[in-house]
């Protein structure tokens, strides 16, 4: 059984899904951005505060939600 949201799963993250993200500057108010994912820049299979990933408009952020598969 896998342990953690899907936004802390490396193999649940792919390029086109629509996901949220907390960028940076975000991490104290917890606000989301919404956007597609483009690129997964963690490496590690899993990550307690989310999967590190760089969505289609260049934002930077750690996955909190994933919208659609």
């Amino acid at each position: 059984m896998m342990r953690g949201s899907p936004g802390q799963q490396r193999s649940q993250i792919r390029p086109g899904l629509v996901v949220d993200i907390v960028l940076k500057k975000d991490q104290a108010t917890g606000a989301l951005t919404r956007g597609i994912v483009q690129d997964i820049l963690t490496k590690s299979p899993t990550h307690p505060h989310g999967i590190k990933v760089r969505l289609q408009d260049g934002q930077v952020g750690r996955v909190q939600a994933v919208i659609q598969p």
